[in-house]
């Protein structure tokens, strides 16, 4: 079974592929949509929406696991946040595959053992819990595996 993790942003997008084995989940392919900030924001959302399309057209997950929105003051990038989160969203419900949604302390904890950990810890556990050979980069792409090794996780 493959599962997709998201880490939504505007500016990147992390992204996780894990294939849940019998023993061990195994990383077929992670890395960061990026999106210019010159771009109008209607570009970028389309930047995000392709190439998350790609992503889920190449590997044809049974699962999509996303991050949940934490707000913090900033509205205007939380609001920005949101609408690549939508069209994220929208990708992989035209696909209708099962989207399931975690809080950053809910991943933290899955692959740390800590809601408190920061993105350092999260990248050596990625690293280790996956058998890498390098900390995952940048931090979203760590995020993204975080999130599907979550899913996997609470699969179980």
């Amino acid at each position: 079974m493959i599962v997709v993790g998201i880490d939504p942003g505007i500016a990147r997008v992390g992204y996780g592929v894990l294939e849940r084995t019998n023993r061990y989940p195994t990383p077929l392919a992670y890395g960061c949509i990026e999106t210019k900030s010159s771009l109008s924001q209607s570009r970028r959302l389309r930047e995000i929406y392709e190439t998350i399309s790609q992503v889920l057209d190449d590997y044809n997950p049974a699962c999509v696991a996303i991050e949940q929105l934490f707000f913090s003051r900033n509205t205007t990038s939380a609001m920005q946040v949101s609408e690549a989160r939508g069209v994220l969203l929208l990708a992989v419900e035209e696909r209708d595959i099962p989207i399931a949604e975690y809080t950053p302390n809910q991943i933290k904890q899955a692959v740390t053992g800590s809601g408190r950990a920061d993105k350092h810890q999260v990248q050596e556990m990625m690293r280790r819990l996956l058998r890498l050979q390098e900390i995952p980069r940048p931090d979203d792409a760590a995020d993204g595996l975080a999130v599907a090794l979550c899913h996997i996780h609470t699969m179980r």
